[in-house]
């Protein structure tokens, strides 16, 4: 859609013809059954289709940090991740990616991966586009940002984010139904508080309860005004105790459930795979 050919020149996602990632490590810090004992393997992509301006991913998401790889090579890197004990297949930030994703899923699967697929999102995705990833994801954990598109182009240079995060989530939702821990399947949404409720994390919540009371919910406490948040007069600081704690109350009063974060969150660690295949 941002009319570029990939082959000749970097897209609005700042990545160009070749899958390119980051890092591919076991990381602990994704939701419970997703991370599992050893962690969710975790394949951090480079480049994004939004530009936060508070992004903690800046170095590979905007700045196309990472190692351009063939779809054969990342099918390669799938199975390694298989074979690391990783609980999950952890795609982060894949959309610039996604026709080599399916290319290299096609391939790892004839060769014995079976590891369930999380498409990590930011919710603003074409319903188009995740209609081709049908069979190929088993859990969708998409954020909701914001549910006014002033805010998402204020701080994430996109003019139409509510809008169309909310036709996404419906494709994700009639795709894999509510999270499902038993099944590994379905869909887990994640709405990380903001100060001053630049989020909108109320009108949210409804949504969710309006789509499915079952969907469970991620609700996340650790934003840090990183890069020009740090300037900016409504998101310039961490949250506060009551903003928190009045999100979570939205959520106990909607009868949603999930994952909260409280005072006592474990430190969060990563450990590295030997990811690299040369084919």
């Amino acid at each position: 859609m941002c009319r570029v050919d990939r082959r000749i020149t970097k897209g609005v996602c700042g990545v160009g013809y070749l899958p390119k990632v980051s890092n591919i490590v076991l990381h602990k810090g994704e939701e419970p059954p997703l991370s599992g004992e050893k962690g969710a393997g975790a394949v951090f992509f480079s480049g994004c289709q939004m530009k936060c301006i508070y992004c903690q991913n800046m170095g590979f998401s905007q700045k196309g940090v990472g190692f351009e790889i063939s779809a054969e090579e990342l099918a390669c890197a799938f199975l390694k991740v298989q074979e690391s004990g990783a609980q999950t297949l952890d795609l982060v930030t894949p959309t610039p990616h996604i026709p080599w994703i399916v290319k290299a899923l096609d391939i790892a699967k004839e060769r014995g991966f079976k590891l369930p697929v999380v498409y990590n999102t930011s919710s603003y995705e074409r319903v188009e586009v995740l209609k081709a990833l049908e069979g190929y994801v088993d859990i969708y954990l998409a954020d909701i940002r914001y549910t006014d598109n002033s805010y998402g182009m204020r701080y994430s240079k996109v003019p139409d984010y509510w809008d169309v995060t909310q036709q996404a989530i419906r494709e994700m939702y009639r795709q894999v139904g509510p999270f499902d821990e038993e099944k590994m399947r379905g869909l887990i949404i994640r709405i990380l508080v903001l100060p001053n409720n630049v989020g909108g994390h109320e009108k949210a919540l409804e949504f969710i309860a309006s789509l499915d009371k079952k969907i469970s919910v991620a609700l996340m406490s650790q934003y840090i005004p990183h890069f020009g948040a740090k300037q900016d007069e409504l998101i310039n600081r961490k949250i506060t105790k009551d903003e928190y704690e009045s999100a979570l109350d939205k959520l106990i009063e909607l009868d949603l459930d999930g994952w909260m974060q409280l005072d006592e969150k474990e430190r969060v660690t990563t450990f590295p795979i030997d990811w690299r295949c040369k084919i």
